[in-house]
């Protein structure tokens, strides 16, 4: 099988990016200034310069009215996401033929989506963003708003999964005891919630899923009222504080 990651020197070691076309990093922001509050969540290019944070920082301060001291708040918040995925660049990350369940629980206005789905991690051609705009429009899903946040929940996931990687690769390293070192990879955090191929579809490598799993992975999406935002909103305030 070709490797498609470069630098790739080891047998299920590669070095680190997330598994999808576009190494982009998962932003999430959620602050609170001088009574206000401010969630978003976006993706970022990692080799964009720096002087973009800011600069943007500045335009959603404006677009949004925020208050000015939101503008430092939202630079150094994306600066600190930025560094912590920089510093796992050129780092080895334990890879194998495996896909992993990811799911989705998020509300965006008053479209409420639930949904799981198998990710191939060794697919690096992947495209999250293609794929939520498939999703939402398969489901009738008309908010322009929803396939971008369904898209950073998805690189969100896979990024947790590379740095549980890395992790695991690390642990490796460190193992000098062979056979333990390896039984070690297989039990990681990283490696637990991959599915073997094989052991999910079976012998006969069938992805017809059985009728007992079709609610399962059944997507699900609410429409909701202004009234029943309105009250989410206000509890999530309330959990907020």
């Amino acid at each position: 099988m070709k490797s498609l990651a470069a630098g790739a020197s080891k047998q299920g070691i590669k070095l680190f990016r997330i598994p999808t076309a576009e190494n982009l990093v998962p932003i999430r922001l959620d602050l609170e200034v001088d009574g206000q509050r401010y969630k978003d969540g976006f993706t970022w290019n990692p080799s964009d310069p720096d002087s973009e944070v800011v600069v943007f920082a500045k335009r959603t301060v404006k677009d949004l009215k925020l208050p000015p001291t939101f503008i430092t708040h939202i630079a150094q918040s994306i600066q600190t996401q930025l560094m912590d995925f920089r510093s796992l660049e050129g780092q080895e990350m334990y890879t194998a033929d495996k896909i992993v369940p990811l799911k989705l629980d998020i509300r965006v206005n008053n479209t409420v989506i639930r949904d799981q789905f198998l990710w191939d991690l060794n697919n690096f051609d992947s495209d999250p963003e293609e794929f939520a705009r498939t999703l939402c429009k398969d489901l009738d899903i008309r908010d322009a708003e929803v396939a971008p946040a369904v898209a950073v929940a998805i690189r969100e996931q896979l990024y947790e999964i590379a740095v549980q990687s890395v992790a695991s690769a690390r642990e490796t390293r460190i193992s000098k005891k062979g056979r333990r070192g390896a039984e070690h990879v297989s039990s990681s955090k990283g490696s637990g919630i991959a599915l073997d191929l094989v052991k999910l579809f079976g012998g006969k490598s069938s992805v017809i899923r059985k009728r007992k799993e079709w609610d399962l992975y059944e997507p699900i999406v609410d429409l909701l009222s202004n009234e029943e935002v309105e009250t989410l909103d206000a509890r999530e305030e309330r959990n907020a504080r």
